[in-house]
């Protein structure tokens, strides 16, 4: 990945409905060319989709929670995992190093629909104790630092 091309991600990453024509005044190209650059982008798997991005507390979720799910000792990891996609108040689930095997962010309407949900957590086999973080305020989500890495993703570099 090249300067252009992750200044190329950057501007879409800030706004993904914009056009290959105002994409290439951002960064410099023809809208043909940004075109093929997203393109190439896309089969690399830089970019694997678009979607729209919702406000929680919108739409009624007003409590995000970092879970921390310690599992028992003869637990199947692939079976955990399994059920916790049925779990729809997951949004982000990570395999992480430390006591905790997975650590979960959940968004839920208010502390009682929390208590419900860790019970149900709880319930889940494989699952013997939660660890709760509660997210008091969030001063950003979903930065991913693009600046430097220029040559680093993929060595592929394309003039366009």
């Amino acid at each position: 990945m090249d300067e252009l091309d992750a200044r190329l991600v950057t501007a879409l990453r800030e706004n993904a409905r914009a056009s290959y024509a105002e994409l290439g005044r951002l960064v410099g190209l023809s809208g043909p060319s940004v075109q093929e650059r997203v393109r190439r982008l896309e089969e690399r798997g830089v970019l694997t989709g678009y979607r729209a991005l919702v406000r929680p507390g919108a739409v009624g979720l007003t409590v995000t929670s970092l879970i921390g799910l310690l599992l028992s000792d003869n637990a199947d990891q692939t079976a955990v995992v399994e059920r916790l996609q049925d779990v729809p108040e997951i949004e982000d689930c990570w395999f992480v190093a430390g006591e905790e095997s997975y650590v979960v962010k959940v968004r839920v309407r208010d502390v009682d629909a929390l208590e419900e949900l860790l019970g149900r957590l709880l319930r889940v086999d494989g699952i013997s104790r939660t660890r709760t973080t509660l997210v008091l305020s969030t001063k950003w989500e979903g930065r991913l630092p693009l600046d430097g890495l220029a040559g680093e993703v993929g060595a592929t570099s394309v003039e366009s």
